[in-house]
């Protein structure tokens, strides 16, 4: 929890939080611990997570632990099996001292330590083009600030739609490599066998067909920078020539005998746990230090609500005529705040771009990160795990629309389903509808 703040000046304060160790005392993975200070952490069995168990009673993602200036915040992600401290069924709540908590058969003691850490956070609510006034942007952005101007590579983590493309713009534009070429390889994007050719480029006559020699992303970025979106989507086998390329800062052309030197600063960002793919043996451990010579983490949206108005101002003036925030009805501020935004800003985007058509349509999933889920979880999980997901997608799907139909009330919502109106409670409490 935050101890204290300390400004030191006009732009710049420091902000002490408070260690806290998770601690698994009972279940298949009892001895593992986390220790966190200041920053959110996801719980679940899918190998992104911060802490990752190995309990089948336990969803893919089950809760996030949240420090806060109140004390440890828990809130439910979805889980099948819920959510349980001290006996009582939790959605979203803060505690504080030491407790536990209960997911599936596993229990996690919660323990607030004696240390502290300390986080800077910039006084200001923009870094080039990203927005936020929260606490966890303007700790990135005090971070961004010292990163820019280096030479150290970047590691940029955070989910889909969190902005992550924008933090390695907005890096590059405040570097000494703003004038140079700012160059984008999307890892996920590219057949493998075509990946190479595109990464490092090729030479007349390297394939059957080919008519002329083609630049790879690096030559392209000489004197600027290459950002590579989704790194951990790269193949294994190009992994291995990446890491000589970042070693000897000189690439080789598919096909070409010579060897050029290359002058380009490496900005990365990925949606996944490296450090777990690394403990997987699914990303190489030497490729990720050369990668992460810094690091940071852009926070979901939902652990930034308080940027709301913020975006949602900045989306409404860039419309064509601009519109203001006074044309969002207050009905439509309360959804809105209530929302867990998956696809986060790049949701809220096009929610506020759907409000202005259809208003009554505002809030509508999103295809890609519906896609995105299906893919990762039939093509990760095992046959139990991918059924209980698609369940429980489809169990809150049916109560949204069925609480939609009854106007939010509860009773005449039980009577439709047939069920009790605790069981509509659970449901809700379970989803955190």
């Amino acid at each position: 929890m935050v101890q204290q703040v300390t400004a030191i000046s006009r732009k710049v304060r420091v902000v002490e939080y408070q260690k806290t160790r998770l601690l698994v005392t009972s279940g298949p993975d009892a001895g593992r611990s986390l220790e966190i200070a200041g920053t959110p952490v996801s719980i679940g069995t899918a190998q992104e997570n911060d802490l990752v168990l190995s309990d089948d009673t336990v969803s893919r993602r089950h809760c996030e632990v949240i420090p806060s200036a109140n004390g440890i915040r828990i809130r439910d992600d979805g889980s099948t099996n819920l959510v349980v401290v001290g006996g009582v069924l939790v959605a979203d709540a803060t505690f504080n001292g030491a407790f536990q908590v209960q997911l599936g058969d596993t229990v996690i003691t919660v323990t607030p330590l004696m240390e502290t850490v300390y986080r800077e956070q910039l006084d200001t609510d923009r870094f080039g083009d990203l927005l936020g006034k929260a606490p966890p942007m303007q700790e990135l952005f005090a971070d961004l600030e010292r990163i820019a101007p280096t030479e150290l590579s970047l590691l940029i983590e955070g989910e889909t739609g969190t902005g992550k493309e924008l933090v390695a713009e907005s890096v590059h534009r405040a570097s000494r490599r703003a004038d140079g070429p700012f160059v984008i390889f999307d890892c996920s994007s590219v057949a493998a066998s075509l990946a190479e050719s595109d990464l490092f480029g090729h030479d007349l006559g390297a394939f059957a067909g080919v008519v002329e020699a083609r630049l790879g992303i690096f030559e392209q970025a000489q004197g600027g920078t290459v950002f590579l979106d989704e790194l951990g989507e790269l193949p294994k086998e190009l992994q291995a020539k990446l890491l000589r390329v970042i070693e000897k800062r000189e690439i080789r052309r598919t096909g070409g005998s010579r060897t050029i030197a290359i002058d380009v600063r490496l900005i990365s960002a990925t949606k996944r746990n490296l450090r777990a793919e690394v403990q997987r043996g699914s990303f190489r451990e030497d490729l990720y230090f050369r990668v992460a010579g810094a690091r940071v983490h852009v926070p979901p949206l939902r652990e930034r609500m308080s940027d709301l108005p913020l975006l949602i101002r900045n989306f409404l003036a860039a419309c064509q005529p601009p519109r203001t925030l006074n044309e969002v009805p207050e009905h439509l501020w309360e959804m809105l705040r209530s929302y867990r935004w998956p696809g986060n800003v790049r949701e809220l985007r096009n929610a506020v771009q759907r409000m202005l058509v259809t208003p009554e349509r505002v809030l509508e999933p999103e295809t890609d990160s519906l896609e995105a889920a299906a893919a990762a979880t039939g093509a990760r999980s095992p046959l139990r795990v991918a059924r209980r997901e698609a369940a429980d997608d489809f169990e809150r799907r049916y109560v949204q629309a069925l609480l939609r139909r009854a106007d939010g009330n509860i009773t005449r919502a039980a009577a439709l389903a047939e069920v009790s109106r605790q069981v509509i409670h659970a449901l809700i409490s379970k989803h955190a509808l």
